[in-house]
Parts: structure tokens; sequence; C-alpha cells
């Protein structure tokens, strides 16, 4: 059980058997009465947000919520396929709960898995990933007004805007939070 006094961002907690996030939250004390926690928090299964208020000291549930390391295996449909890399199970994932996230998913590799009562929620990237680029048209020559970019798929199969000197086959650094090309590796 958490106390309003271990409330922090970031921090999740159960309410009515739905898990949520701490987006915000803010301790103040009205003329009357005893002091009070607000919060904004997300719901972890619909990623809708909603205001609760708590007085303080009050109690709230710890939700059954594990990080697993898993490794990725393939896209099968709709569904991602993972691997437990401890007892080697495997478990399905609909690719819509990842919110894009599978756009940077390359198969065998090792990715942290949130699951909430046994079932796949979200999948947790690295901020930055290296990954090569296999499709993009070439630049013009002479082209050089600073800030043009031109779209590139890369080997996952993300789109993502570079800059013109970018080629086929080069390894770019790519932002997975925003899409955002970071530079040449």
């Amino acid at each position: 059980m958490y106390s309003t006094t271990d409330f922090r961002k970031g921090l999740k907690i159960e309410l009515d058997g739905t898990p949520y996030e701490i987006v915000d939250f803010q301790h103040f004390k009205p003329g009357k009465g005893g002091a009070m926690v607000r919060t904004k928090l997300r719901n972890i299964l619909t990623g809708r947000l909603q205001d609760n208020t708590f007085r303080s000291g009050e109690k709230v549930e710890r939700p059954d919520l594990e990080v697993r390391e898993m490794q990725f295996l393939y896209h099968d449909g709709e569904a991602l396929a993972f691997m437990d890399l401890t007892s080697y199970e495997q478990i399905a994932m609909d690719e819509s709960v990842t919110g894009g996230k599978s756009n940077f998913l390359k198969d065998g590799q090792t990715v942290q898995v949130l699951l909430y009562k046994g079932q796949p929620l979200d999948v947790e990237l690295p901020l930055s990933l290296v990954l090569k680029v296999v499709e993009t048209e070439p630049g013009a020559k002479g082209d050089t007004v600073s800030n043009v970019t031109k779209p590139a798929k890369l080997e996952t199969g993300a789109v993502v805007q570079v800059p013109i000197f970018i080629n086929e086959g080069d390894m770019i650094k790519v932002d997975t939070r925003s899409s955002e090309y970071l530079g040449r590796e």
C-alpha cells in the first residue's frame, strides 16, 4: 500500500481495480480542514487522464505491475511476439497498445515489457536507437538550403525525416519518443 506521502511523478497506483500512473501532483492545505493532495492520473489501460483528490495520509493500493526483460521475436499481423529471457515463455501483444513504438522494434532486440496481472501493456524502448536506412531518395546536388529534409524508411519500417545528405545504407541515430533524426553513426 502507498500513502499520499509516497506520491511522486511516475508512481503507479491502483484505484478501484484499475492501474494509474501519477502524471502530476500537488500538496495543498485549504483554509479549513486537513491537507489534501491533488493528482493528475493517467489510466495505464486506456491512456485517459483524470483528476483525483486525496486526503493527506490516505492509502492506495499498489498495482500488480511487473517489468520483464524480453526479446522481440517478430510481427504476426496485428500482434507482436515476445519471449521472456528467463523462462523462454512466448507472449503476444496487440500492436495498437504500443502507441507506435512497434515501428522501432527489430527482430532479436531486447526490450522491457510492462505486464499487468500477466498481460502485456506496454514496451519500454531505449531513448535512442541506431538503425539502417533502407530506402530514401538521393539528395539533389546543389540543394544546400539549411534544414532541407526528406523521408527515409528504416530497417524496422519506421519513416523519419532526415537531412538530404543521408543515403541508403547509412546508419542513423533516431529518438524513439519523437521519431526525430539525431545524427549519423
